[in-house]
């Protein structure tokens, strides 16, 4: 896709005058580094970053019925966040049980909900939900007026707080709270990508370059772009569609099962999904720790000489100072601790299976 082609978030320009190097992605021209991204990572595990990450899609959903119809169509129990404000990690199946998207759905009011997807799968979800919700649920894509910015790292509440006033009270993690930003209204949602305790500012995308530099003009947070988002995230183990999940995989082979309510009666590929879960699946992702190399996503992974996946995600951590992956693997290798191998370019090197998050000690802890 050509530079003409691609997209550009209301932050473009900001991150231009940052010196960001700016890439393509999912469609979106978009900052992956400024200082780089070891520094940047660094920075969110240890003071703050900001991310934008206004790519990312939203669409409301609004209706006496809109609960009952996203019970139908997503994966977990919509009736855990009865609660207005809650919020709850969820996936878009189809119906041979198949990954369409991971998303985060918002109790945002009475009878409505936001839905935030990944830009990747912008159109294919909208399609999907537009398709299978009923006449009588209104379906809105909010998408291109909405403005995404995420705060990571132990001192965003700090940030926040300051900007909120003295008598803000945050909500709890999962939860959506309205709040005013130094005159800015937005919605503040204690989510994230990192690991690392914070928010994701969702506002009005006219306010997107108001917030940027808000939040900028302090001096323990520093711009973060995709790559120090990739790292944060794959040291928590956090699943990334495209590379851990897509669409020839399910919930079960993915470790997302526990995004999955069996019980709470029929949904859009329940079925196949409880088939799989009762028979096992044939191949899981598991992480690995990988300490004399660096693997990237497509490496092939070996046991002996036989190649039994590839790397589905992978990098170098910067907390923990080696290699870390992601792969799928049959089942019989999926046991903590089993010794495997990658294959980086012309050599081979140890890995071991191990259970994700790869960094336990955050702000989250």
């Amino acid at each position: 896709m050509s530079g003409e082609e691609l997209k550009r978030t209301p932050l473009y320009e900001e991150h231009v005058a940052c010196g960001a190097r700016m890439v393509p992605f999912a469609g979106w021209e978009m900052p992956v580094q400024y200082c780089g991204i070891i520094d940047e990572h660094k920075a969110v595990r240890g003071s703050a970053g900001v991310f934008d990450v206004c790519h990312m899609a939203e669409f409301r959903i609004v209706g006496a019925t809109a609960a009952e119809a996203l019970q139908r169509v997503l994966t977990n129990d919509i009736t855990r966040i009865d609660e207005v404000g809650a919020a709850q990690y969820t996936l878009l199946c189809d119906d041979e049980g198949h990954i369409i998207d991971d998303l985060i759905v918002y109790h945002t009011g009475d009878a409505e909900y936001m839905i935030i997807a990944n830009a990747s799968n912008h159109a294919a979800d909208w399609t999907w939900l537009d398709a299978h919700l009923p006449d009588s649920v209104e379906r809105v894509d909010e998408s291109d007026r909405t403005a995404l910015i995420a705060l990571q790292g132990p001192k965003a509440l700090a940030v926040i707080g300051e900007l909120a006033g003295d008598d803000f009270e945050f909500p709890v993690r999962f939860h959506v709270l309205g709040a005013d930003l130094d005159g800015v209204p937005c919605l503040l949602a204690r989510t994230g990508y990192t690991g690392e305790d914070g928010v994701e500012i969702i506002c009005h995308s006219s306010h997107a370059v108001r917030i940027w530099r808000l939040l900028l003009s302090f001096p323990e947070v520093a711009p973060c772009g995709l790559g120090a988002r990739d790292t944060l995230r794959l040291e928590m183990g956090y699943a990334l569609y495209g590379n851990d999940m897509d669409r020839t995989v399910d919930p079960v082979s993915a470790g997302l099962g526990w995004a999955v309510s069996l019980k709470k009666g029929d949904f859009i590929g329940r079925d196949a999904i409880a088939a799989v879960g009762e028979r096992g699946p044939a191949r899981k992702l598991v992480g690995l720790t990988v300490p004399d190399g660096i693997p990237r996503h497509g490496f092939p992974v070996l046991h002996g000489v036989e190649e039994v996946g590839k790397v589905a995600s992978g990098t170098f951590s910067p907390t923990l100072g080696y290699g870390i992956a992601t792969a799928y693997v049959p089942a019989a290798l999926s046991v903590e601790g089993t010794k495997l191998e990658v294959a980086i370019r012309k050599k081979v090197v140890p890995a071991v299976v191990t259970k994700p998050p790869f960094v336990r000690d955050t702000s989250l802890k």
